[in-house]
Parts: C-alpha cells; structure tokens; sequence
C-alpha cells in the first residue's frame, strides 16, 4: 500500500497492510534536535549543514507516511518587537525570554485587565504574508503531484483558551472563565475574527494539496479536563466548532486536534464541534487507556500519537518498546481508525535505541 492509500484506510476505518506511521509527520509529533542527533549518530548518517524542523532522511528511514507544510503565521500589529536576543515581544503582546533554548512566556499583555481595557486593546491585523503563503503553497502542490505522502498542514493560529491563557495568564483566564464570562466571550469573539481571516487566506492559497491539519488547543490536564464539559459548551465549543467549519469549508481536509492530557469527558462534544482526529492520545492522564477510547469513540473519531513519550519511551528497554508497538496497533488500529505516532514532540532523554526498536517493529508489521 502506498502512505495515501494505507491513510484512506484508517480514515475510513478499514484495516491497511499496517498502521499509518507518523514520526516527524507534523509539529507536534516531531523530534527536538539533539534527539535527532542521537539517532543520526546511531544510524551512521552525517549532521546536516542547517538545522531543520524534521531531517528528511530520518522521515525516509522511518517510513513516516507524512509530511508537513506551513506554521503559526506571524501578523502585522503594534506590539512586535524585539527586545534583544534573548527577549522579544509576539504580535499579540505577549513578552517572551530564552531560558535554557526554549521560549518560554515572560509576560501577558491583559493580565489583570477589565472588560473596558479588552475594549481597547490593539489586536494585530489579520495579513498573512503572500510571499511565505506562495513558498508553502509551492512545497504542498509538490508534495501532492508526488503522490507518495499524505500531506498535513501546520495550524496557522493558536487555539482560543491557549491564547486567552498566555495573553491574561493561566490563573487570570481561568479565573475569568467562571467569574467574569462576558470578559471570556468577548475574547473569543475578537479572536475568531482574526482566526477566520486567516483561515480564508492560508487555507484558501493550501488547501487544493491537504489532507489533513493541525489544531492545537489543551484542554486537558493529568487528572481531568481543565473545566467541567458544561463550561466548555457554554465558552469554547461555539468559537472552536465556528473555526473547524470554515477550515473545512476553505480546506477541504480532514481536521486533526491536539489536546494534551484527560479530555475523555469532553470527547463527545469535540467530536460534536467537527473533530476528525484526536492527537496526542496520552495514555498515562486519567481515562485516557487506549481500549477504553477504542470502545467508545473509535466509530466517531480517529486515533494518532499514544506512544507515551513521557513515562515509557525513556526507560523502557527497546524489546518493551517494539511490545508495546504491537499492542497500540491491535488495540487502536484494529479495523482501521489509528496513525501511530509519538504522543508530543521526542525530547532529548529518549535513547535512539529505543526509536529504532519502534521503526522496525512498524516495519516488521506489513504484510502481517
């Protein structure tokens, strides 16, 4: 089977030659870069010249099914700048340092802010770039003629409550959600706008060579989800099922959400607002066992990820690893409706033997 036709067949829930296999296949699926090294080390493969988000070579040993094109769109607006190099300020006025290599949030540009000073703030204009939209356009039209790769966009915007969150601060947001909802649905409402702007423009130049995209929004936590489903009716599904319409509607592709953590009890409303795929599938947060979503949801909704990259894949030995592969695609893939892949990014403390062990157990289950 080609990577389109086995992909077809999950979607449609029907058994391919083996599970549709993504590693480095989208944003959130990929490898961080010294655990890219490791398994280049491993494999005998040479540094490439420049870093990259995904090494082309290591998606073609894997036979990753997937490939990926697009990201977060930057927009034109008041608040960007760059502080130094170590500091900077996005196009939503949220400030950011670099600690350790990674940007991590630093300040919110609404925290602690009142239902007038929403009223006033400055939201960035809704412009993609057409220059970086005809560079992605260009890659996913030759990737589609190609024919040999399911092609996946990235998502262009945040997701609603994660952009809430960073621009007034998770305990601020959160606060608002149950106190203050006005504060709450008047955000969503201004940042739909913008979202569904962009939507037309990235999706509209994207989405005659999609398969897939991405979202990302997390609602879940460890122990639960992060409100009750109540809440999430009432504040988010309206603004979340509104941007996965007209995703559709410009794109013409299947829709892939990515929320962390326990959202089982949120499942049937985020398959309700038009989820197609559920991702990352993390199996150690709270009524998140593969068998139990298998039962339940597996007709309504496809599964990709499950392979727990935060208590297994760092110390299991590489013959628990290739076990456990197996188990995932009975369990999930069974009559269709899984892509296995990792369950978030690869960090740098998994051992690239273990990576491979996981390849070649993919591998060793065609044609079974």
């Amino acid at each position: 089977m080609t990577s389109r036709e086995r992909f077809a067949c999950a979607m449609a829930r029907k058994q391919p030659d083996r599970v549709p296999f993504d590693i480095c296949g989208t944003v959130l699926t990929g490898m961080r870069p010294l655990c890219q090294q490791k398994l280049r080390k491993v494999l005998g493969f040479s540094e490439p010249a420049k870093p990259e988000r995904a090494d082309e070579r290591l998606l073609q040993w894997a036979g990753s099914d997937f490939r990926t094109i697009g990201d977060i769109v930057p927009l034109p607006g008041p608040h960007k700048r760059k502080i130094s190099d170590t500091e900077n300020v996005d196009c939503w006025g949220i400030r950011r340092e670099k600690i350790d290599g990674e940007w991590q949030i630093a300040g919110s540009p609404l925290k602690g802010a009142t239902l007038d000073d929403l009223k006033a703030f400055q939201w960035p204009e809704p412009r993609v770039d057409e220059k970086q939209l005809a560079i992605w356009q260009q890659q996913a039209k030759q990737w589609r003629d190609d024919g040999r790769y399911v092609v996946v966009a990235s998502h262009p915007v945040y997701g609603i409550l994660e952009l809430g969150c960073w621009m007034c601060g998770y305990d601020d947001f959160l606060l608002k959600m149950a106190l203050e909802p006005d504060f709450v649905k008047l955000f969503f409402e201004r940042f739909l706008e913008i979202q569904l702007a962009v939507t037309d423009q990235y999706y509209g130049a994207l989405g005659p060579y999609l398969d897939v995209t991405t979202s990302g929004d997390d609602f879940g936590m460890q122990c639960s989800p992060m409100f009750s489903p109540d809440m999430f009716g009432e504040l988010i599904a309206p603004y979340f099922a509104a941007r996965i319409q007209r995703t559709k509607a410009v794109g013409k592709c299947y829709y892939w959400h990515h929320s962390c953590g326990s959202v089982y009890r949120l499942l049937d409303q985020i398959i309700g607002c038009g989820v197609d795929i559920l991702n990352p599938i993390q199996t150690s947060a709270a009524d998140m066992d593969p068998a139990g979503l298998k039962k339940k949801f597996g007709d309504r909704i496809v599964f990709w990820g499950a392979m727990d990259v935060q208590q297994f894949l760092p110390f299991a030995k590489p013959g628990e690893v290739a076990a456990h592969a197996r188990e995932l695609a009975a369990v999930l893939g069974y009559n269709g409706g899984y892509v296995m892949a990792p369950a978030h990014e690869m960090q740098d403390d998994i051992p690239p033997e273990n990576i491979v062990a996981w390849v070649e157990a993919v591998k060793g289950m065609a044609g079974r």
